[in-house]
């Protein structure tokens, strides 16, 4: 079992565990379905692509731990290593090594690697996030609390993915296939995205084919 891979176990393990601490009475109960049954529960609408900005989710702001001094981004790096890089003044990293599960590509180099929304977020402002405070834009944009939301990626990858849903791109590595449909709809379930109807066509193709046996585990913010 390659340590990828066996993040891949450790990060749903990671979602059945309790994200956040809820108020009490108010305790959000972490979902676990197949694929096929997870579209079901998407909300359904067309996309309003009017007046997104990056600018309206601010990131990367100074992630989980407030005190180590790295932002999101580099705390991301830093959970998502294969081999822990070297962290130096102000949270510059080097060395370490990373795979890049889109496309199974090794990188030994921090800067050559892109930390991408999952759904990104030209995707989640079409899908709802308009309508959010930008208190929970930025949330989004900084979730770390789900290992599905943020992934360390080739930059190749990611500029080819670019804002497309399912619909228009999926991980050129066929064997990331399922792993991301379902990251993509427990995402989207996480917080309450709506997709349109050509994604959901897309991602169904999979889940009554070759993801038929694929799980979708979540748990909805608040």
């Amino acid at each position: 079992m390659t340590k990828n891979f066996a993040r891949g176990l450790a990060a749903l393990s990671l979602s059945l565990a309790p994200l956040l601490a809820p108020a009490p009475g108010h305790a959000q109960s972490t979902e676990v379905t197949t694929l096929a049954d997870a579209l079901h529960r998407l909300p359904v609408a067309d996309e309003r692509h009017e007046g997104y900005s990056r600018g309206h989710f601010k990131h990367w702001n100074a992630g989980l731990d407030k005190r180590d001094g790295c932002d999101t981004r580099a705390e991301v790096l830093i959970a998502e290593a294969e081999e822990a890089p070297t962290v130096g003044k102000g949270c510059t990293l080097s060395d370490g090594e990373w795979v890049s599960y889109y496309d199974n590509q090794e990188v030994d180099d921090p800067d050559k690697l892109a930390v991408a929304h999952l759904v990104p977020l030209a995707e989640a402002w079409s899908s709802g996030a308009s309508g959010w405070s930008a208190e929970r834009r930025e949330d989004y944009a900084n979730d770390q609390r789900a290992p599905a939301s943020l992934v360390a990626v080739t930059e190749r990858t990611n500029r080819s993915k670019a804002a497309q849903d399912p619909a228009g791109w999926m991980p050129p590595l066929p064997g990331a296939h399922c792993r991301y449909l379902s990251e993509w709809v427990s995402t989207k379930l996480r917080w309450d995205l709506a997709a349109n109807p050509a994604e959901l066509d897309a991602i169904a193709v999979f889940a009554n084919g070759e993801c038929k046996n694929t799980s979708v585990i979540y748990k909805a913010v608040p």
